[in-house]
């Protein structure tokens, strides 16, 4: 009998993360003998253009409860402002390389992340397929391979987008926040680029909410996987939190997931559990999350029309 999968999802956003965060995720991951897919950021750290969310409804009450400085350091958030945005992809190579030289599956997060995040939603054809291909090229020189899987920064994507990663040959993206597996429907078109939705609150979401707290945000989130779907969970993490002063939550988190009789992997470990030919279609969507601001591309209702993609 397989066990349920829990895919585990690396957002990779800032230099200080891959430098600091991603080494020390390979350390316990190794440790648990776990697989996951680490998606990264390429292109220039602009953390510090973020400030201007400060106006968004419910960002300073997110800032307060999960302690940005804290995680992110002082410095990462005037990248952009007061000091100049550092080349990631540039200064962090050698440390990406040695992600996919430890058997990780990689891929791409963006190529600017805050610029991304910010602007995608409203933006048209020629503006996306830059950063696409920005980040796309940029991989393909520091692994000397193509990228096939694409997980959006902040869940932010367009039509556009998701149409470019089916061309591009993305075997899988994990783009959404959703409830199980699909294929993407856009204005009436079946992609074939399977989504594999986020499906878990992150700890970020969680810590502050209802008097969750660092020290109980584990058993918060092991409550919620307690009973395990059959289509599997996926849990995006990120280098910023859990690599570094949340690491040791997912460290609990990767003993109670194996003790629910999970089988914690990558991506990649889904998809090879996962009827591809048969997911359902469903239209995409943009709604909220609970603790996070913002509207972000979610699972949309089955799309019922007879029309083939």
């Amino acid at each position: 009998m397989l066990l349920p999968t829990l895919a585990l999802k690396v957002d990779v956003d800032t230099l200080r993360g891959t430098l600091e965060g991603v080494p020390r995720l390979i350390e316990l991951f190794q440790r648990h003998q776990t697989d996951a897919t680490f998606l990264f950021s390429l292109g220039p750290d602009h953390t510090g253009w973020a400030i201007k969310r400060v106006f968004r409804r419910g960002f300073l009450g997110k800032v307060k409860r999960t302690s940005v400085i804290g995680h992110y350091g002082l410095k990462t958030l005037l990248y952009g402002t007061l000091l100049p945005g550092p080349d990631i992809g540039r200064r962090a190579a050698g440390v990406m390389r040695a992600v996919r030289d430890a058997g990780f599956e990689i891929g791409i997060h963006c190529w600017d992340h805050v610029l991304w995040q910010d602007r995608v939603a409203g933006a048209d054809r020629d503006w996306t397929a830059r950063q696409i291909r920005l980040a796309t090229d940029r991989f393909s020189e520091i692994f000397g391979a193509t990228a096939h899987v694409h997980g959006a920064a902040g869940w932010q994507m367009n039509g556009h987008a998701l149409r470019l990663g089916e061309s591009l040959g993305f075997a899988y993206a994990s783009d959404s926040r959703g409830a199980h597996p699909f294929l993407p429907v856009v204005d009436g078109e079946t992609l074939r680029c399977p989504q594999f939705p986020t499906t878990l609150p992150t700890l970020d979401e969680l810590i502050g909410v209802d008097g969750i707290t660092p020290d109980s945000v584990a058993d918060s989130l092991l409550a919620l996987t307690r009973t395990a779907p059959t289509t599997g969970h996926v849990f995006t993490l990120h280098a910023e939190l859990e690599g570094m002063k949340f690491l040791p939550v997912l460290d609990r988190l990767l003993s109670g997931w194996r003790a629910q009789g999970y089988h914690p992997g990558a991506l990649r470990s889904l998809a090879e559990v996962t009827a591809l030919n048969a997911l359902p279609r469903h239209q995409i969507a943009y709604g909220s999350v609970p603790g996070r601001t913002g509207a972000m591309l979610v699972q949309g209702p089955v799309f019922l029309s007879t029309q083939q993609g």
